[in-house]
């Protein structure tokens, strides 16, 4: 069923962990270019845990201005989960997402939901020109942003951008969890939507310390990775397992074929192959749990669609 929100209205997401000195400022500019445009606005802030005094900000500006509501983490748990509990709360007929960080410009938020308007986009992520970003940050993030192009085939230049505005049909479409956020848009894709992008301007962080580390580079191949096997074998589970699982019983079948072989067409007994005789067998036994995991995988796959 299609999910419609309240006609030209956007819902505006931040998510927020410890940026105290930059909260009140972002809001303001955010009520600034909205109320410059033709939409309606709301602004949600979801708060993930911030310890530095950042919800008692979030709270004295939700009590004064109506258009801004608060959701509040009683501990950190990751931007995708303040996302989506954002993605639940908006009525809007376009959601917009910005960091709470003041590098990227609300300016171009009513742009982006015109760009959707007049096209076939479901989706518009901000590519950011002149980045003002560390060089290790800017330059892995290429590198990052060139893989994901390759291997998902989502065309976009700053998939990771936080700033986006979506149809509300595509949010209310996605479940993001863990550190998905990174891959919104290849999720949109998996639902049937179509990503666009438009360039935006980008400043230097302004108060605080960003929340980027090495951690991040592996753990966004790793999210890849699992990206890529969902997109691939989510409906048909048994072709990725049931593959692997083929390939190491004949194999592990072959191996002890040919010991056989060896023994009662040459003489030789099993005791000089011992590692061939056990790899054989290893190779069997982890063929038919593969085989195992991908009818497991069948049946829960099938469950779920016969529930939808």
């Amino acid at each position: 069923m299609e999910n419609k929100g309240q006609t030209n209205l956007i819902s505006v997401i931040v998510p927020v962990y410890n940026e105290v000195d930059s909260i009140r400022e972002m809001c303001s500019n955010i009520q600034t270019a909205l109320k410059k445009s033709a939409y309606d606005f709301e602004i949600i802030l979801v708060d993930d845990g911030s310890r530095d005094g950042s919800y008692s900000v979030e709270q004295e500006l939700a009590a004064k201005y109506p258009e801004i509501s608060l959701i509040r983490f009683n501990r950190n748990l990751g931007k995708a989960a303040a996302l989506n509990e954002g993605f639940t709360a908006a009525k809007g007929e376009f959601v917009a997402t910005i960091d709470a960080d003041l590098q990227d410009d609300p300016e171009a938020i009513p742009q982006m939901a015109d760009i959707i308007k007049g096209s076939e986009f479901d989706l518009i992520s901000g590519w950011k020109q002149d980045r003002k970003d560390r060089f290790i940050k800017k330059h892995t993030s290429k590198i990052y942003n060139f893989f994901s192009r390759l291997m998902t085939g989502v065309k976009l230049h700053d998939m990771n951008n936080g700033l986006k505005v979506y149809k509300t049909e595509v949010v209310k479409s996605i479940t993001v969890y863990g550190e998905m956020h990174r891959f919104i848009p290849v999720l949109a894709k998996m639902s049937g939507f179509k990503s666009g992008e438009m360039k935006v301007k980008h400043f230097p962080r302004k108060y605080g310390i960003t929340k980027y580390g090495a951690s991040r580079f592996y753990k966004g191949f790793l999210d890849l990775l699992t990206i890529l096997f969902t997109m691939k074998f989510m409906k048909r589970p048994m072709h990725f397992f049931g593959l692997w699982g083929l390939l190491f019983v004949l194999v592990g079948i072959a191996s002890e074929i040919y010991l056989l072989i060896l023994k009662y067409a040459f003489g030789h007994p099993f005791r000089n192959h011992v590692a061939l005789l056990m790899l054989g067998v290893l190779l069997i036994i982890f063929g038919m749990q593969f085989f195992s995991l991908g009818l497991i995988s069948e049946m829960i796959t099938r469950q779920k669609y016969e529930n939808r």
